[in-house]
């Protein structure tokens, strides 16, 4: 048996964040990797309350056979952003499964914002993304995830592979949130009214920890989007909001997220949104 080739590999990685109350400030006080996936330094563009961290993948893209694991721990009272410098691509695969876990612990008082670029999930990716949400009682949590499927700028649908999902929030211990699914390329579902209506993006917005009040509830159901022909919605249970988008346009979709996003974070993180500067590059 020969060994694997290095260059062809799979990439097994794995990041772990620890982020801690110090005074006034949060810190970075924990950052262990093994393989391609990186946090170079803690930034703070808000001031020392709240540390920003950009989570890098030098490869860029998600193979198939390739296993991504990242795990952050907001420690009491700390306020963590985190974001990607780009969007995530995931590659079409020749039978491999492909795998992102992303693992959130927030402590007592403690806010996390997980707020990565979109993953585009090309045709022929076998791919399979996992995120779980642990909250103790008064932590908060923002989060967002669009998928754009296909390549539709060059004319590639999602016509082969698949990809499956599972998302997970807990509070005190207890289920809030639980959503499995699993989308395959070319199934009806992609344009089925009760699946993508045709649309080649969707985008989930998640607020959890806080009742929404009315106030911020109508705001959010009164933005807008740019884009023709888009369908978008929000909703409010006790602790959680849920937004939805289905459209064609990434760019839309997160303008759209950034609106709720001003409404939101207001009261859920206690301070007014500032847009990651690395989005606008």
């Amino acid at each position: 048996m020969h060994p694997a080739d290095p260059l062809t590999a799979p990439w097994q990685a794995a990041l772990a964040l620890g982020f801690g109350r110090r005074g006034d400030s949060t810190l970075l006080v924990r950052r262990e990797h093994h393989g391609p996936l990186r946090v170079q330094k803690a930034l703070y563009p808000e001031g020392p309350g709240i540390c920003h961290a950009i989570v890098l993948h030098p490869p860029a893209g998600i193979a198939g056979g390739d296993r991504l694991q990242i795990d952050v721990d907001v420690d009491t009272g700390g306020q963590a952003l985190l974001t990607t410098p780009g969007a995530g691509k995931w590659y079409r695969s020749a039978g491999p499964l492909a795998e992102q876990v992303v693992s959130l612990k927030v402590g007592a008082g403690a806010t996390a914002e997980w707020l990565p670029q979109e993953s585009i999930v090309f045709s022929g990716a076998e791919a399979r993304m996992r995120t779980s949400v642990e909250l103790a009682e008064g932590a908060r949590f923002i989060g967002v995830e669009t998928l754009c499927f296909g390549r539709r700028a060059s004319g590639e649908r999602f016509d082969r592979g698949s990809l499956q999902l599972a998302s997970d929030i807990r509070l005190d211990g207890k289920p809030l949130w639980q959503e499995r699914g699993r989308i395959a390329g070319g199934s009806p579902l992609l344009d089925s009214p009760i699946g993508l209506a045709g649309y080649s993006l969707c985008s989930t917005v998640l607020a959890a920890g806080v009742d929404i009040d009315a106030q911020t509830l109508a705001a959010c159901r009164a933005a807008t989007t740019k884009e023709a022909g888009a369908q978008y919605g929000v909703s409010a249970m006790p602790k959680l909001f849920v937004g939805r988008y289905l459209g064609h346009s990434a760019e839309a979709a997160r303008a759209w997220f950034v609106t709720l996003w001003q409404h939101l974070r207001p009261i859920m993180v206690g301070r007014a949104a500032v847009v990651p500067r690395i989005w606008n590059t």
